[in-house]
């Protein structure tokens, strides 16, 4: 017996009460301590953990040493601990009671029935009732009076009453056949406990369950829910094993939480993490992220916040990267190991349970399967043991490769192979089981699947409902599989999904021959080809894709040679893209590519389309120079090869030049743009899709380049097309509708562009959701709108929830994170917390030069910014040094009339007025105002700019009739184009000196 808790009563309490329970039903012992302490009596708790080589008569005369009274929770487990069989409790009760009847006590939460010997505990029965009535029993059987008060159940630290579980659980359903662990479970409990759970509100915690496969992480992490769940008002679970699968998991948080949230995953999850992070509407939470091997691709989606997180995991990257805390998970010792082998398999005697343990070399997993193998079959434990020590699955005609240990060879073996004999049907179904991913194993899927998909028997099996559901029974029964069922109100309702241990799932495959492989592999592409929605830019498709990913590997699809299974493969490369999971793209592109380098030709279609995509993921995430290098091979070589009309080479110059644009050459993609695009006219015609999808592509340059006009042409004229052949909310469209706002913004034309952007944003976000990234352009070009406008604090808002969205979303050093964060800076500058607006400036521009270079125009764009936000902490020559260097390295990179080297200009000009360069700013101002009107026109917002700074400066020369009249004119143009009101023509009238903010276009 271990781990005692003592707890005091308020001042002047009555006598002392020890609480005795076994593990499981710790919650009830923590209510009971909670009511008698309210009521003025201390108490201690004491886990019942009777040893396996002590007599029981010894274990309860130990208890006899606890202070005070003796009130023992019993449960289904407390008589079964030990092992100990009726006979020594019967004999230990009427040893140890009946001489000390006045110091026990019993209450009794059990579903089954206890042993007859238990009556000398009279115990009071408190399952199925309410809190008051529980402890009304509790009080009366101790021969306390009832409470004056009544207990506050809501107080802050109060434990919940165990009948009324958490309001938010979804933990896979309790091991009832757990044991042991139990200083793992106080280990955990003592870290998240002392952060605030169950006592005030908790601090965020991360811990990290770490160890080998088959030690029993997870159920650790179950048990914990169940044991320590009532300390939280949600307890939620999600398998971590594969980011798609996690992200439905986490998703479906939101609606359990009631949130007002529509369908999308990305705004679902969004709103989960918030009501974590606030603690609203529930305030003490835990998340188990279960398997979470792969911390870069699911560490986003760990909430902040005031709650706990569990995580199990074979790696210690968590605890590596300072994200969790690390407790490690070593295999049973030797005494738990004994005592879980006995009560699993009764027969089993001490001696032959310590010959088992040892040969599983105490791994929980292994362990669990023999036992229950024994339990079931009538072969002698030491013959069994001596196979699995000899490591001789041959024995039961099973093949296995090298690659495990010897004990999980034979063990296994023997179980599939008895398997067989009973349920040839289950094994056929376990073989095609291994085929899927084994987490979330879609057995819906398979039993929905065209009778060709799968083999004559399984078909029949699938058609005929209770054999299927038999056989499936018989897995779980036998092999290391737990079905998860679907929430229904249906008597019997179906299963939803099956998981598979994952040593089990390597075993399974490695114990067929080549052939049957082949066929599994074949029959799991067929179902999921079936499964293909055909559609991966349909928003409303997108969860089905999501549930097709985590199974193209384990299925074969990465390998197979038929077309069909490959265009599954494009359409979910295609749906990631579009998803904005770049990074799951990336490497599904990568995988199939190193795997048919050698098998296929480069200009084969489906590598000429992963190519495409391979370059395509690597430029969303910021990887340049390798997206060049990729797209100009591919360009070459079918330029050798290929008619320059021809739809493939066309399609990499396409790529190639959305490459060279990232790269800031902005006038070698305008030159291919502009022949793939007329080159597609010609070929496919104007209102193709490929056709439009160029000329928007070379309206982007085209804004990029500064020719605004022209790139408002051609993007009003693709949105026209769009809305005429393609749905308002298609996602072609709404992108469409982006790029037409931005480029009305970029020529000054705020109210339009606001309005415009309003409607746009509105559309995105009910169709594609808060979290895709064709969603955050178009919010941050709405953010950027509302500021030019003049909705300052509709801007601020909106702007600093982007920044953390596209952090969670794109990761902290995405280039479009990087963007939001450029114009977050700027905006700070002016209307926000000058030392942030500074410390975060200076970070983007270095940023900038890392990504991209010295003289790429962003990292120079936004050295400018930089310098305008030295300028106001008081050192001029700094902030002119930075401004003279952005406008020399702008006008090399852009040219001297772009409006981003005019936009530095302006800076420049006010930078060398500050340090008393009147002339020189004069005579920069000068060259800046001719050269805005000849490219931007006479009206446009840098123009009017360029005229206020410049009278200024005249001043400062005093002239002043010529710096009055350009004043004037500035300020009636100003009124005439912006009104009046606008924060430009307010600013021109009070005389405060304008100045340009550089912002990074999204590539």
């Amino acid at each position: 017996m271990v781990d005692q808790a003592h707890f005091s009563g308020p001042t002047g309490s009555n006598e002392h009460i020890t609480i005795s329970y076994a593990g499981f039903t710790r919650p009830w012992a923590a209510w009971i301590s909670h009511q008698l302490e309210q009521q003025g009596h201390g108490t201690t708790m004491l886990r019942w953990d009777p040893q396996v080589d002590t007599a029981l008569v010894e274990e309860l005369s130990g208890l006899l040493e606890a202070e005070g009274r003796l009130l023992m929770v019993l449960d289904d487990w407390y008589f079964r601990l030990g092992p100990k069989t009726q006979d020594e409790w019967t004999a230990a009760l009427r040893e140890v009671v009946s001489a000390h009847a006045d110091r026990f006590a019993a209450v009794s939460v059990a579903t089954q029935s206890l042993p007859a010997t238990a009556s000398l505990l009279r115990p009071v029965d408190l399952r199925d009732l309410d809190a008051h009535e529980a402890n009304r029993r509790v009080l009366q059987r101790l021969g306390i009076a009832a409470p004056g008060r009544a207990v506050d159940e809501d107080a802050p630290g109060a434990p919940r009453f165990p009948n009324n579980p958490p309001e938010v659980w979804n933990i896979p359903r309790r091991n009832n056949r757990f044991t042991g662990r139990d200083h793992v479970l106080e280990a955990l409990h003592g870290k998240l406990a002392g952060s605030g759970a169950g006592a005030g509100p908790p601090l965020e915690t991360r811990l990290a369950l770490y160890g080998t496969s088959g030690v029993g992480k997870s159920q650790i992490a179950a048990e914990y829910a169940h044991r320590f769940g009532n300390d939280y008002d949600v307890v939620w679970w999600i398998s971590a094993t594969n980011r798609g699968a996690a992200r439905e998991q986490l998703a479906e948080l939101a609606t359990r939480l009631g949130l007002p949230v529509g369908r999308e995953l990305g705004d679902r999850i969004r709103a989960v993490h918030e009501a974590l992070r606030v603690g609203r509407p529930y305030r003490r939470w835990l998340l188990i992220f279960d398997s979470a091997d792969d911390m870069e691709s699911i560490e986003d989606l760990v909430p902040d916040g005031r709650g706990h997180v569990l995580i199990t995991t074979l790696t210690r990257d968590w605890s590596g990267s300072g994200s969790a805390q690390e407790i490690e998970v070593p295999p049973f010792e030797r005494v738990e190991s004994v005592a879980y082998a006995r009560r699993r398999a009764p027969r089993l005697t001490p001696m032959e349970a310590d010959l088992l343990s040892e040969a599983v070399q105490d791994l929980p997993l292994l362990l669990a399967q023999t036992a229950a193998w024994l339990d079931a079959n009538p072969m002698a434990p030491k013959e069994y043991i001596e196979l699995i020590r000899r490591g001789e699955p041959s024995l039961v005609g099973i093949r296995i490769s090298s690659d495990y240990p010897m004990a999980f060879q034979t063990s296994w073996a023997i179980t599939l192979n008895t398997l067989r004999e009973r349920s040839p049907a289950a094994v056929e179904l376990l073989k095609l089981f291994a085929f899927f991913a084994p987490d979330t194993i879609p057995v819906p899927m398979l039993a929905r699947a065209r009778r060709g998909d799968l083999p004559e028997h399984l078909a029949d099996l699938a058609a005929e409902p209770i054999s299927w559901n038999t056989a499936l029974r018989r897995l779980t029964e036998s092999t290391a599989v737990r079905l998860d069922y679907q929430v229904s109100q249906d008597a019997d309702p179906a299963v939803e999904t099956a998981l598979m241990h994952r040593l089990y799932h390597r075993f399974l495959r490695s114990d067929m021959t080549e052939d049957e492989r082949d066929l599994m592999s074949a029959c799991a592409c067929r179902v999921l080809v079936t499964a293909d929605p055909q559609n991966p830019a349909d928003t409303r498709y997108w969860e089905r894709y999501a549930e097709l990913i985590p199974h193209l590997e384990p299925a074969g699809v990465l390998d197979s040679p038929e077309p069909a299974v490959q265009q599954l493969l494009l359409n979910c490369v295609e749906y990631l893209r579009v998803r904005g999971e770049y990074r799951m793209g990336l490497r599904l592109c990568e995988q199939f590519m190193s795997r048919w380098r050698t098998r296929l030709a480069a200009t084969q279609r489906t590598m000429l389309v992963l190519t495409h995509q391979h370059a395509n993921m690597l430029r969303r995430l910021g990887r340049y120079r390798e997206a060049e290098a990729v797209g100009s091979a591919v360009v070459d070589q079918l330029a050798a090869e290929r008619d320059p009309s021809d739809a493939d080479l066309l399609r990499a110059q396409d790529g190639l030049a959305g490459t060279l644009i990232a790269l800031g050459s902005y006038e070698q993609a305008y030159d291919l743009f502009d022949a793939v695009w007329r080159a597609y006219t010609e070929l496919l015609g104007p209102e193709a899709p490929r056709t439009l999808s160029s000329r928007h592509n070379l309206g982007s340059v085209l804004a990029l380049l500064g020719r605004y006009e022209e790139a408002l042409v051609t993007h009003r004229e693709v949105l026209s097309f769009r809305e005429r052949e393609l749905r308002a909310r298609h996602h072609l469209t709404l992108n469409a509708g982006t790029a037409y706002a931005r480029t009305l913004r970029l020529l000054g034309r705020y109210r339009d562009a606001t309005s415009s952007q309003e409607l746009n944003a509105r559309l995105h976000l009910q169709v594609m959701g808060a979290h895709t990234p064709q969603t955050l352009r178009a919010e941050h070009n709405l953010a950027l709108c509302l500021r030019r406008s003049g909705e300052v604090t509709r801007a601020a808002t909106l702007l600093a929830d982007l920044v953390e969205r596209s952090r969670r979303v794109l990761g902290p050093r995405h280039p479009e994170t990087l963007m939001v964060r450029a114009d977050h800076a700027t905006f700070l500058r002016e209307h926000g917390d000058l030392g942030h607006a500074r410390d975060l400036a200076e970070e983007v521009a270095e940023r900038y030069r890392a990504l991209a270079g010295e003289r790429h125009p962003y990292t120079v764009g936004t050295l400018g910014n930089v310098g305008l936000v030295r300028g106001e902490f008081g050192d001029p020559a700094d902030a002119l040094d930075l401004a003279e260097r952005a406008l020399s390295g702008m006008a090399e990179a852009m040219g001297p009339g772009h409006p981003w080297t005019l936009g530095c200009a302006l800076n420049a000009a006010a930078a060398r007025n500050r340090v008393d360069d009147e002339e020189g700013a004069v005579e920069l101002g000068r060259d800046t105002l001719e050269r805005a009107k000849a490219r931007l026109g006479d009206t446009h917002p840098l123009t009017l700019s360029a005229k206020t700074a410049l009278s200024e400066d005249l001043r400062a020369l005093r002239r002043g009739q010529e710096a009055a009249k350009l004043e004037q004119e500035a300020i009636q143009q100003l009124s005439e184009t912006l009104g009046a009101e606008h924060p430009h023509t307010l600013s021109a009238r009070r005389r405060r000196r304008p100045y340009w903010d550089f912002e990074p276009q999204p590539v």
